[in-house]
């Protein structure tokens, strides 16, 4: 069919007309950002030219602007309702993707913990480096991470994907409780990666960047139509470096997406994407600490054994379904399939002999990973009235089947070897050949649950959000050595009641009341040690203000919460041996963002959380006796967390930023002896508009070199080593769109 075929023409006004209701709410914030960028001064509209079209997709609609706090944006993370932060009683941050990009934020873990406020990184090649912090609680168990509003079910506290942010429309973060939308395991917030989709207008961006310690990236976005009523968006990363440990030190990871969407009437909708994830990541597990600190001598000195290798691949296939019959009722379906394989084989745990003065080196592991899930969601959303006021209303199911199957070497001789070596001149050695993996256990995981979600809106002032959600999944887990084996059940109930209220449409004030679960280990991995307690439940309360002002140039949020979580597994005084689920855990805190561009050349992005968190009833069995840590500071959670960006626009196509994060000090043991220092990071970019549509960019991070952790072991209250952050490193990317 030829281009001008009034056939094809005809099918697009009727497409564009169906559409108009629900991206009316959508292109707003862009028609914003463009106006201002007309009457912006000649280099501020130069500057923003090529942003503009990637954040766009060529007038889609469907992406926020590539800045500020996007309340007005709709999003589905905090509510499947599909509404803005100033209509949703809870805290949610809506991360452009395209401002992940822009800072030189290459992976999800580093656009999460520099731009979301209160959420830091305790990531490290045991849980796939992307387990994060949140309100006071910590790990994959606890913040939940989904893929277009999918679950990833966790296995063994690990999760490999999504990593790479080149594929992100946005990521959206929901502070606070959220199994009453997506199910246990969320207690203290929801990370949400939204991938770009297909487009009907043409549209191709490239990128290249180089940069220190080896560094090479490249990328390829690409999207538009084919035929009449298909579309396309392909998105392909490559990333390598020689990294800036040795020996190890080396990464490469390869991120390919692709999605196909056909628009087979006016009102039904079909996406077909499949999504591949090949990770190996540098091969290092920590720095041992000398006299409770990093020695400079070795700060670069790796000490696992030569041939070690982390291997991690993830495929994700999807077919979603969007039909809207008619403008007051909605329905989508997602049918999904992941797997991933992972294996690690390595030595991970290094500390200090201060006797020998040599570095003893543990827990020389083999570990194969299997993990299928394959699943369906459902929901359906209907507008209209009840008792004489507006409202909407979703109901829907979520089903799944997860089957997982670990391959270890726990119980051979290899694994429990001890070696050691000089710190300074040491031959890392090989694996021993006698300490491989065996089948160790399997698991088969199905899961079903049903959800409902309802805003009444009794004024253009006042509505009431209310949710519910019920889980059942079922765990039959079997020894592959001694063939023995259990089933096991459980049942949640989660629920949440919040109310809105907008003095003006541009000012919210909410309430929030929301319960959660969370597991007492990874769900489909748990062992038969816990197999007999329950899930530990949650309650927050929550209050807060939302805003904008100045015609859009300002935007701003305040919460306060406390979460109280129970049924932690405790000792049981006098007991060293018996275990019970009588622990609490809590945390109280407030946070606050604000986002500002009162001039064309600046803008400011700033956000703070404070929290005190502690573990208000909790024993643990140490050597033979029971001791209580009861007001102590939760493993690995820190309670100053703020970040700051400032962007200037000084010249004509040119523009600077400039972006601190600052994390807390932190412990790696119940009972706060290992200390983790505070830290604060410096990042720096620069950016030249070359042509409309190319960028050139400078980028520096840790630029005062800065000696961190991102994560820490200890044993008896002594830390044994920390796993660092990258030291100072540069980096030059082009970007051009064609």
């Amino acid at each position: 069919m030829s281009r001008s075929d009034p056939h094809r023409h005809h099918f697009r006004a009727r497409s564009a007309e169906r559409c108009k209701h629900r991206l009316r709410d959508r292109a707003l914030p862009l028609v914003a950002l463009l106006s201002g960028a007309l009457s912006a001064p000649a280099y501020a509209q130069e500057a923003v030219t090529l942003d503009t079209l990637s954040v766009s997709g060529i007038g889609t609609g469907s992406a926020p602007p590539a800045e500020g706090l996007n309340l007005r944006s709709p999003g589905r993370s905090a509510s499947r309702l599909g509404l803005t932060a100033l209509e949703t009683p809870a805290s949610v941050d809506v991360i452009a993707g395209e401002t992940t990009r822009l800072r030189g934020q290459n992976t999800v873990a580093e656009a999460v913990t520099q731009n979301a406020t209160g959420i830091t990184t305790v990531a490290a090649p045991g849980n796939g480096n992307g387990a994060f912090t949140a309100r006071g609680f910590s790990g994959p168990n606890s913040i939940q991470q989904l893929y277009d509003g999918t679950r990833l079910f966790v296995g063994a506290g690990t999760v490999t994907f999504p990593f790479d942010t080149w594929n992100v429309e946005r990521i959206e973060v929901l502070r606070g409780p959220a199994s009453v939308l997506y199910g246990d395991g969320a207690i203290g917030g929801v990370v949400n990666v939204v991938t770009k989709k297909p487009l009907f207008t043409p549209f191709n961006e490239a990128r290249a960047a180089v940069g220190s310690d080896g560094l090479a990236r490249l990328a390829l976005d690409s999207g538009g139509p084919i035929g009449e009523s298909v579309a396309y968006r392909l998105n392909v990363s490559g990333n390598r470096a020689e990294g800036w440990i040795s020996p190890n030190g080396e990464f490469r990871n390869l991120a390919v997406s692709g999605a196909l969407t056909l628009q087979a009437t006016p009102d039904l909708a079909f996406t077909l994407s499949h999504d591949f994830g090949y990770q190996e990541p540098a091969r290092y597990w920590g720095t041992p600490l000398v006299n409770g600190r990093i020695l400079e001598s070795i700060r670069f000195n790796n000490y696992n054994v030569r041939d070690a290798k982390i291997l991690w691949t993830d495929n994700w296939t999807q077919l979603r379904t969007e039909w809207t019959p008619t403008a007051d009722i909605t329905i989508r379906n997602t049918a999904y399939r992941l797997q991933s394989r992972r294996q690690w084989l390595d030595v991970e745990q290094y500390a200090f002999n201060r006797d020998t003065g040599r570095i003893d080196r543990s827990d020389y592991l083999e570990i194969y990973h299997s993990q299928e899930q394959v699943g369906n969601r459902f929901d359906a959303t209907f507008r209209g009235t009840l008792f004489g006021f507006r409202n909407e209303f979703l109901a829907g199911f979520d089903v799944n089947h997860i089957a997982f199957r670990h391959t270890n070497n726990f119980a051979s001789e290899g694994g429990g070897l001890v070696t050691s070596v000089d710190p300074f001149a040491y031959d890392p050695g090989l694996f021993p050949a006698n300490g491989r993996a065996s089948p160790a256990y399997a698991t088969s995981t199905r899961q079903a649950s049903v959800f409902a979600e309802n805003r009444l809106i009794l004024s253009d002032q006042v509505s009431l959000l209310a949710g519910g959600r019920y889980d059942a999944p079922v765990l039959h887990r079997t020894n592959l050595v001694t063939g023995a084996g259990f089933d096991r059940d459980f049942q949640a109930l989660s629920y949440r009641f919040g109310a809105v209220y907008n003095p003006t449409p541009l000012l919210a004030l909410y309430a929030q009341y929301a319960t959660a679960t969370d597991p007492v280990g990874s769900l489909i991995s748990l062992s038969q040690s816990l197999a007999n307690f329950q899930l530990s439940t949650g309650e927050q309360v929550e209050v807060g203000a939302k805003g904008v002002a100045l015609d859009g140039r300002a935007e701003w949020t305040l919460a306060g919460y406390r979460i109280v979580k129970d049924n932690l597994i405790s000792t049981v005084p006098g007991q060293p041996t018996l275990s019970t689920q009588v622990g609490r855990q809590s945390s109280l805190g407030v946070e606050a963002a604000v986002s500002l561009h009162l001039f064309a050349a600046w803008r400011i992005d700033a956000n703070v959380a404070l929290l005190h968190a502690q573990y208000d009833d909790f024993n643990q069995a140490v050597g033979g006796q029971v001791v209580s840590y009861a007001g102590r500071q939760p493993i690995d959670v820190p309670e100053r967390v703020a970040n700051l960006w400032v962007n200037w626009a000084f010249a004509p196509a040119w523009e600077a930023r400039v972006g601190l994060q600052h994390v807390g000090e932190t412990f790696s043991d119940f009972g706060n002896q290992a200390r983790r220092p505070a830290y604060t990071l410096v990042n720096a970019g620069l950016d030249h508009q070359v042509t409309q549509t190319s960028r050139l960019s400078l980028r520096a991070y840790n630029l005062f070199d800065e000696i961190y952790a991102i994560s820490g072991n200890a044993v008896n209250g002594i830390g044994t080593n920390w796993l660092l952050g990258r030291p100072r490193s540069f980096e030059v990317a082009y970007s051009v769109r064609f």
